[in-house]
């Protein structure tokens, strides 16, 4: 059993519960998914930082990234309809808890002058969106291996309905909010 998961079912879910005054214990709010997206603009040009980003994001992850294609062709990007431009990675159940509590206790603090992160990056709707600039706090990657610095999105979906309540949850998961 998961360490964090166990944390969320043992200590979350009742403080949830009362302070929010639930009438159910289904109506705290849960985790859904962790969706981790990686841009790569230089894949237009060569075809191999791509594939070094989609092997740092299973690395990171645990889990075999689908890369993302352009949508549209945009001619000042050099960009054709179809091409690869990226790579994501949807977590869920045991992997997303792992993955949520190395974030949380292992790379967030490696950031440099880290002082917590933003609390104004939820979207109305109790989903929280990170932006991470580079791939390094990772203990997965080997610093000598890395061939650029990439950055990364990361959106924590939760079945909260407001920004309070996924505020809250993701604070009791020991998510470092800034004071």
């Amino acid at each position: 059993m998961n360490r964090l998961k166990e944390k969320y079912n043992k200590e979350v879910v009742p403080a949830l519960v009362s302070k929010f005054s639930y009438t159910s214990v289904m109506q705290a709010p849960k985790l859904e998914k962790i969706v981790i997206n990686m841009g790569i603009g230089d894949a237009v040009q060569n075809s191999k930082a791509l594939d070094n980003a989609v092997e740092e994001l299973a690395a990171i992850t645990g889990q075999k990234p689908v890369v993302t294609r352009a949508k549209k062709s945009i001619a000042g990007f050099r960009l054709r309809e179809g091409m690869p431009i990226g790579a994501k990675v949807t977590l869920r159940g045991e992997r997303m808890y792992q993955f949520l509590d190395k974030l949380v206790s292992v790379s967030l603090p490696r950031v440099r002058d880290f002082r917590g992160v933003s609390k104004k990056s939820f979207d109305g709707r109790g989903n929280y969106t990170l932006g991470v600039k580079e791939q390094l706090i990772f203990p997965e990657i080997d610093y000598d291996k890395v061939s650029k610095v990439r950055g990364m999105d990361i959106v924590i979906v939760t079945t909260a309905n407001t920004d309070e309540e996924a505020r809250e949850l993701l604070t009791q998961m020991g998510m470092p909010f800034q004071k």
